[in-house]
């Protein structure tokens, strides 16, 4: 009986209840990061960059993972941020903002962009054909990492992190369904009751009548 309490005592002290909350921290931060930078973006035909240069500073600094959505070039406005190819058709890009939107002298829609650590707007416009999309969302500090990772090994990632908190799950739902039968069968158990010391022994002496 008095073992069963302990065990049950263990699992419910401050030691365990941190351990629990710091162990589940890391486990759905690690999986709110791939699936910010993995799951989403391929869900959403999005496409995940990470941020070089400081010419996007303070909003992107270096090394910030920003997520581009494909967005129809006649909803940009300015004070959106893009990602747009430098140069048409080749694959080097950069991310700054809109700052005017305007038609040229044939009546086509260009875009004037300058990035927020920058004193000057970009020199050349940028037409439609060169936006990738609008930046969608970041996640700081990623970028370096993201970079670092095949593609294959996000995805194996992605698989372990879920595994993971799947197989904890179950192990903390099994062991809180054992607890709580332990602490049913310690109610349900009646207490052993203190053995009664023995009766004093009480001798009885022999009497004798005077005739």
């Amino acid at each position: 009986m008095t073992h069963a309490v302990k065990g049950t005592d263990q699992r419910t002290g401050a030691w365990w209840w941190i351990r629990n909350i710091v162990s589940w921290a890391l486990l759905l931060g690690i999986l709110a990061i791939l699936l910010s930078t993995v799951v989403v973006p391929r869900l959403t035909g999005s496409t995940p960059f990470t941020v070089l240069t400081g010419s996007m500073q303070p909003t992107y600094p270096p090394g910030t993972l920003i997520v581009v959505k494909p967005q129809d070039a006649a909803q940009l406005r300015a004070g959106d941020a893009i990602t747009y190819q430098i140069e048409s058709g080749k694959p080097d890009v950069v991310t700054h903002r809109i700052t005017m939107v305007r038609l040229n002298s044939a009546g086509d829609l260009t875009f004037v962009t300058q990035g927020d650590a920058n004193p000057i707007a970009d020199q050349n416009p940028v037409v439609p054909e060169q936006i990738r999309g609008k930046v969608w969302y970041s996640v700081p500090y990623i970028g370096y990492v993201y970079n670092a990772i095949t593609g294959q090994m996000r995805s194996v990632m992605l698989t372990v992190v879920v595994g993971a908190l799947s197989i904890y799950a179950v192990f903390m739902f099994v062991g809180s369904v054992r607890d709580r039968t332990r602490r049913r069968s310690a109610s349900a158990d009646p207490q052993p009751s203190e053995p009664s010391a023995p009766a004093p022994r009480v001798e009885q002496q022999e009497r004798h009548s005077h005739v």
